[in-house]
């Protein structure tokens, strides 16, 4: 069902003319998978919901790898998927939403706030924003952010692109106000 993986790593180390120390990071985790619905109408989508629940351990997990931390360490998460031409919006949806959450939250140790989800369709090379927020208390806007990323071979017109996306800090330079990372009560996803 994978037809291929991939794994980038942005490394911020200057903003505004401003050195950034230590610099901020964030990982995605893409999987390329073969579309079982493309080109008809499946009312159960039972497969791909369950393709979602192990995509969100294994990309999971290979974001924080590339970031080369602890789980704990994970500050914000964020999650995508492009549908092929000959798929629907609802294919990506039953990917992303359903399961994918559990396993990801899981390799990123605990995550109590909603993860951030996009979706479109698209050809070859579609590019999608991979939204962020900080995975413990949405209200943390210094975690307000999000992540470009394209594979230039996919998706084909029966594939879905699936991309998990995780940092190890919020945006450099952050400035805005709001909650805190060390006033975060981890307790409701909010704050």
């Amino acid at each position: 069902m994978i037809r291929k993986l991939l794994t980038i790593v942005e490394e911020t180390h200057r903003e505004a003319d401003r050195e950034i120390r230590p610099p901020t990071r964030k990982a995605a985790a893409i999987a390329v998978i073969a579309n079982p619905c493309a080109g008809r109408y499946a009312e159960d989508l039972s497969e791909l919901i369950e393709t979602g629940a192990m995509l969100g351990g294994l990309l999971g997990e290979r974001a924080v790898r590339a970031l080369g931390i602890e789980p704990g360490a994970v500050q914000s998460y964020g999650k995508a998927a492009i549908v092929g031409e000959d798929g629907e919006l609802e294919h990506a949806a039953a990917i992303l939403h359903p399961k994918l959450g559990a396993p990801l939250r899981h390799a990123v140790e605990k995550g109590a706030a909603l993860v951030p989800s996009a979706k479109k369709r698209g050809g070859l090379g579609t590019v999608i924003d991979v939204p962020l927020g900080h995975k413990d208390a949405a209200f943390v806007r210094s975690h307000f952010d999000a992540m470009e990323v394209r594979v230039h071979d996919a998706p084909r017109r029966d594939e879905i692109v699936v991309a998990v996306v995780v940092t190890d800090a919020g945006r450099p330079l952050a400035r805005i106000g709001g909650l805190s990372v060390d006033q975060i009560e981890g307790k409701d996803g909010l704050r």
